[in-house]
């Protein structure tokens, strides 16, 4: 039988790179996204699209009947990949702005998962992806609210791995680390909303390192960046290796920081995380 899984963030990027790779895969995909024209343009390419947003837990509520109602009530995975982040010193961030991206990038995870265990429970099956992050595993500067968000993300992951193993459903952390998309053209209308950098008293930071690199062009590269194809192939693996491991790293920098965090003494890793 064909299997199923809800995909969130499909606008762009991972998520919809992910999208037509798995559907490719012969999957069937429900590619769900935060505004009504994005799926329009899905459903255009011939994917099952609805809203979702991370923010909103009756449009979560919804598309997960939808699409238990198209298969007639099962689900055999979800990724959670709907996320973003934007460069600011902790200092000078507000703290609906803190609030507003763990509301995405964390409790709506939460939503989604809540609403998708009874169902794979069930079944007697499923996995549940989460999205993490190279900041899920080591701390860099002027990050904050985007590291806790991912630091959580991996703790509760990790908890739902051990919670829901007696059910069959397996928790799986993805680590993408720089991959091309449009995340930062997104930070940069985020951090123009929220941030005063101008009054800052970080202000030399900012003019130094934060905005040379929001301001780059579309087709700037950062070290090790891969193709969101990369994390595709490794979302694959996790979906339908018999035993999944608990953790994928896509690039180098997710190699290094985990095992950097494991191995160097915190003073040794601040030094060179200070020079970042």
């Amino acid at each position: 039988m064909t299997k199923s899984i809800l995909i969130t963030g499909c606008s762009s990027g991972i998520g919809y790179d992910a999208a037509h790779g798995l559907k490719a895969q012969g999957w069937r995909v429900f590619a769900t996204c935060r505004n009504e024209a994005d799926c329009a343009r899905l459903r255009d390419e011939g994917l099952e699209s609805f809203v979702l947003d991370h923010r909103d837990a009756a449009t979560i509520d919804t598309a997960v009947s939808e699409a238990t109602t198209r298969t007639g009530g099962t689900l055999d995975a979800v990724f959670a990949n709907a996320g973003y982040g934007f460069p600011v010193a902790a200092e000078d961030l507000p703290a609906q702005a803190f609030r507003e991206m763990m509301e995405t990038n964390m409790i709506g995870v939460h939503e989604l998962v809540r609403r998708v265990v009874p169902v794979m429970r069930a079944q007697g099956h499923g996995r549940i992806v989460t999205c993490s992050s190279t900041l899920g595993l080591s701390a860099i500067k002027w990050r904050a609210a985007y590291v806790a968000s991912k630091f959580a993300l991996e703790g509760y992951t990790d908890v739902l791995r051990l919670e829901l193993k007696a059910d069959n459903i397996d928790a799986i952390l993805i680590e993408p680390g720089p991959i091309t998309s449009d995340f930062r053209k997104n930070s940069k209308l985020h951090f123009d909303r929220w941030v005063d950098w101008e009054n800052s008293a970080k202000r030399a930071g900012y003019e130094a390192k934060v905005l040379p690199r929001l301001n780059r062009g579309i087709d700037a590269k950062d070290p090790f960046e891969l193709p969101a194809s990369a994390v595709t192939a490794k979302l694959i693996r996790a979906l339908e290796s018999r035993r999944p491991k608990p953790r994928y790293f896509v690039t180098t920098p997710t190699y290094l920081a985990y095992w950097g965090r494991k191995l160097l003494p915190i003073r040794v890793a601040d030094w060179m995380l200070a020079k970042a």
